[in-house]
């Protein structure tokens, strides 16, 4: 791993990690520690003697098992409830042997019971490490996208992607500046900018904020070079050569062959007009319905339509691990807001819903 990116986003813990032979993250006792340090976890003025007590244990030896007489103990009914889904979680990635085998178990589970929160954590020290001799601020900000909600907004034919927890706190504490107000659509006058559009002459301050825990006050930039268009056809326009969109297929790329062991090219397509269309995913919720309705012929409202912020094109390097009757055909991704302009990228869908076939 680069000195670089040792120091980029240090509070998701991928700093404290480990390596197996596949090159997947192992937790070491420090990185529990890290958990044990965070807000919901964390010691405050108001705690009692055996949330003390066991907190204490916990940081000399954060793997030890806690029996239920210390959980019965907490006074506080949701520092219970929170050490029990940190307990468990604890468990089941030390079960799995490491971050991504516990990552894809959870969805193979069928139920997801695990607060966004850690997945999101679990993502992140992910991307690091595969991020981790990327130098190209652009691509870094793509993978926020990753675990990071996004707030899209569409004006003039410019599509921008900001953080939107960023975005919401700067609004309430006046601080969103220009970029800020086009992405939250407000009308009131805002100070001088704080969150400002990534491009060649702000790279490496990007770079020196992602330090620590760093502020994601940086939008991406997801316009395609011309108007799109989304007849029957679903045409999009080619994307701009420092287009964001070309940095997320990126770090889309790195995170299927992380994960599958097989390497893909995903690049933004600039027409889908594809009689033989055999097979597409969403990136996301409101992508995939939007998808799934094209594919099946039914009427999609022009609005709707519109919210679709970019199509991708993936093919795989070797045909001999997708199905048979895929073999040599594109799989098509959707990218796509909500109405109310905002985005969450589920990356498991590239993990659980590709047509490849099964290798023991």
């Amino acid at each position: 791993m680069s000195a670089q990116s040792e120091t980029f986003w240090s509070s998701c813990g991928h700093d404290r990690l480990s390596f197996n032979e596949r090159g997947w993250l192992v937790p070491t006792a420090h990185y529990w520690r890290l958990w044990l340090e965070r807000p919901e976890l964390a010691l405050v003025d108001e705690s009692c003697d055996a949330e003390r007590a066991l907190h204490a244990a916990l940081l000399r030896d954060p793997l030890r098992a806690v029996p239920q007489t210390e959980m019965d103990a907490l006074a506080d009914e949701d520092v219970r409830a929170n050490h029990r889904l940190f307990l468990d979680f604890r468990d089941a990635v030390m079960a799995a042997g490491s971050l991504e085998a516990a990552y894809a178990g959870f969805f193979k589970a069928g139920s997801i019971a695990l607060p966004p929160l850690f997945l999101d954590l679990m993502i992140q020290a992910i991307v690091s490490h595969l991020l981790a001799d990327e130098s190209d601020p652009l691509v870094w900000r793509a993978a926020e996208m990753l675990f990071r909600r996004q707030r899209v907004s569409v004006s003039e034919g410019r599509v921008l992607s900001g953080d939107a927890d960023t975005l919401d706190m700067l609004n309430e504490t006046g601080g969103a500046g220009a970029v800020g107000r086009l992405l939250l659509q407000g009308g009131a006058a805002l100070p001088a900018v704080q969150v400002e559009v990534l491009a060649e002459a702000n790279g490496a301050r990007y770079m020196q904020s992602r330090l620590g825990a760093g502020r994601f006050n940086f939008v991406l930039d997801l316009t395609h070079e011309v108007q799109n268009e989304l007849p029957h056809g679903l045409t999009l326009t080619m994307t701009r050569s420092n287009s964001g969109l070309k940095a997320l297929a990126l770090v889309l790329q790195r995170w299927v062959r992380h994960f599958l062991g097989t390497p893909v090219q995903i690049r933004p397509e600039a027409r889908v007009d594809d009689p033989s269309w055999r097979w597409h995913l969403g990136l996301d919720a409101e992508s995939s319905r939007l998808l799934n309705d094209l594919y099946q012929g039914h009427a999609v409202e022009p609005e709707r339509q519109g919210r679709l912020i970019s199509l991708f094109v993936l093919r795989f390097d070797d045909p001999a691990h997708v199905l048979p009757e895929i073999q040599g055909k594109p799989v098509y991704l959707g990218l796509a807001m909500t109405a109310d302009g905002l985005l969450k990228l589920k990356p498991q869908n590239l993990l659980l819903n590709l047509p490849l076939v099964t290798r023991s």
